[in-house]
């Protein structure tokens, strides 16, 4: 029997010893390794943080505390230990566990989180609630690979000056975000209190005077050593006691810093420093750990058709044309630009988790006389969103944005769904929005973007289903693949190509065009088709999305076509595969054929 077989509850782990918190570690680390590798998910940083994860449940209640993630994936020893264990083989799938924490899914996620910078603004908004009704527990926000530079943390930091008590910040430090960390911020907390200087002070500390009396004396003079190498307390300033650097997959040291902090926040916020090893406990992943942040089934690093071409596409481009620069937020791996930073490094940012700063960095390039292409997920261009529109479309600047994961992303989940962007973006004047059916088309798209000298987004999902020759951009908006005499299917997105394709084949009479570009739409195409009814396929919101543009064309030109708009229906898509997703959202040959019936008058 192992010991995590002991572990029904959360209080159970308060009944362990060291010895065998330290056995619990490793079987956590083996069963996160083993669902992991048949589910996919995220390896790397869940690994790291299992010694914390278990000093915290070993010394806070947190049936009625309160733990809140950020950034959301790094939540598994804490699903295990929460009283989901007998569940967590089920992590990703269908109807099973969410790879992130989820309010719905359990008390003990106190707060839902997929992107980041959410954690300290939601920590202090519970305390304010907890403070108002007169209630006691503490609130524990644990921030991860790299999020803490993110906007929206720094001002919940510096909001006020002054922080509410049995209020613990820790920061996991595993020098992370998805790649290496390279945000200034973050090497400054990190490194003023692991410099040289200040640890040769305390070993020397040590190596003189041992553990007497003498030492413990000389702890105020440590720390006023301390003050001084820093060239400012920022945590301290801003209403925090700063506790760190304290390693944070030494156990008995991290066991024993949760336990004084449970004490020492009841005067004073806490900000509790802690270092970890990314991938702990497998070699692969702590030698490689951008390549294990995220995983497919069997470990594999799964790279997307569509990535891979950018990064290729864009190298070629630059060595045409050196003002073509690339920027992304924490996601050099996921998006394809790792050939591009080895191959042409001055040409290559990444700024870390801070989608708005990438933007408005842009646009100030561009204004410079650059051509930057920003890469990152669709789902997390929503948080740039006031930056698309103010500083970039506004001023018309040429920066093209490729979103790459957009439409259903399977089993990450409700908060990482790309089914937004149209709805989101197409009523922004200047901007344009294209988005390829396969890779050929996209590699003609991001070059056709680039000459338009104005802003445009490249939208796209993870992999393509197959490639074809393809029109260029220039000499056409939309392409017709399939001719018929009954209706029309428009059609946006390599998956919504595929189902229009063999809808046709099995529906006599279906034209099938390839609407490659969602603004501007094809007006010419639009008006050849208005005499048949047309189905609209995409993989966004039906609210807001291409159906909704192309129902508002016929509607001001007085055109009397019937049109069905199928897209995501009016709710958040959760985890599962992606056929499932595609299923319960009507976007499936089945579904467009009852479809037709009612079109064409059947029904």
């Amino acid at each position: 029997m192992g010991i995590l077989d002991k572990i029904n509850t959360p209080e159970d782990v308060k009944k362990l010893n060291l010895d065998e918190l330290k056995g619990l570690s490793k079987e956590l680390r083996e069963q996160i390794i083993s669902v992991t590798s048949n589910n996919g998910g995220h390896l790397a940083s869940n690994l790291g943080i299992v010694e914390t994860m278990i000093a915290l449940y070993n010394n806070f209640d947190f049936a009625k505390d309160k733990i809140i993630f950020d950034v959301g994936h790094q939540c598994y020893a804490h699903k295990i230990l929460s009283g989901r264990k007998d569940y967590f083989h089920t992590i990703r799938t269908d109807g099973g566990l969410s790879g992130f924490p989820d309010r719905a899914e359990s008390e003990y996620d106190a707060f839902g989180a997929g992107h980041a910078g959410t954690s300290i603004s939601a920590g202090l908004g519970y305390c304010t609630a907890r403070d108002k009704a007169g209630e006691d527990y503490y609130v524990i926000v644990v921030v991860g690979d790299g999020a803490l530079a993110n906007g929206l943390n720094l001002e919940a930091l510096s909001a006020t000056n002054s922080k509410p008590n049995k209020l613990i910040v820790i920061l996991n430090d595993n020098g992370m975000s998805i790649s290496k960390n390279k945000n200034g911020f973050y090497r400054y907390v990190s490194k003023n209190t692991i410099r040289r200087s200040y640890v040769r002070g305390k070993r020397g500390l040590r190596k003189i005077f041992g553990s007497s009396f003498i030492t413990r004396a000389l702890a105020g003079f440590r720390n006023f050593i301390k003050n001084l190498i820093k060239h400012n307390d920022y945590f301290e300033s801003h209403g925090f006691k700063y506790v760190g650097v304290v390693d944070g997959n030494n156990l008995k040291e991290i066991n024993k810093v949760m336990a004084r902090l449970r004490y020492a926040s009841s005067n004073k916020a806490v900000f509790l420093h802690v270092k970890t090893t990314k991938g702990k406990g497998f070699e692969q992943a702590e030698e490689h750990a951008d390549m294990y942040h995220g995983v497919g089934a069997n470990l594999k690093n799964e790279s997307g058709d569509f990535s891979s071409a950018l990064g290729e596409k864009l190298n070629s481009l630059i060595e045409k044309d050196n003002k073509i620069v690339a920027i992304t937020a924490g996601m050099k791996d996921g998006t394809g630009l790792v050939c591009v930073e080895k191959a042409y490094p001055k040409n290559f940012y990444d700024v870390g988790i801070a989608e708005e700063f990438a933007v408005t960095y842009a646009a100030g390039m561009a204004a410079g006389g650059l051509k930057p292409v920003v890469a990152m997920y669709s789902t997390f261009l929503q948080r740039a969103y006031d930056q698309v529109m103010h500083d970039v479309c506004l001023q018309n600047l040429p920066v093209v944005f490729c979103l790459d994961r957009s439409g259903v992303v399977g089993k990450d989940g409700k908060t990482h769904q790309g089914v937004f962007d149209f709805s989101f973006l197409t009523h922004v004047p200047n901007l344009r929005i294209l988005a390829p059916s396969n890779v050929n088309e996209f590699k003609d798209a991001l070059e056709y973007a680039i000459e338009l000298n104005a802003p445009v987004v490249i939208r796209y999902p993870k992999n393509s289903i197959e490639e074809r020759e393809v029109l260029p951009y220039k000499d056409a908006l939309w392409e017709k693949i399939t001719d018929g005499d009954k209706l029309t299917v428009l059609a946006v997105g390599p998956r919504m190509l595929d189902i229009a394709k063999k809808f046709a084949q099995e529906v006599d009479g279906v034209r099938v065009i390839c609407a490659r570009t969602v603004k501007p739409l094809c007006e010419k195409t639009l008006d050849e088709i208005s005499n048949l009814p047309v189905i609209t396929l995409e993989e966004n919101s039906v609210i807001g999305g291409f159906g909704s543009l192309v129902n508002g064309y016929y509607l001001q030109k007085g055109y009397f076509t019937k049109v069905i708009n199928l897209g995501i229906k009016d709710d958040f898509v959760r985890h599962g595969s992606v056929d499932k997703q595609l299923k319960e959202n009507g976007l499936t040959v089945e579904n467009l054929k009852e479809q037709t019936k009612s079109l064409l008058g059947e029904v």
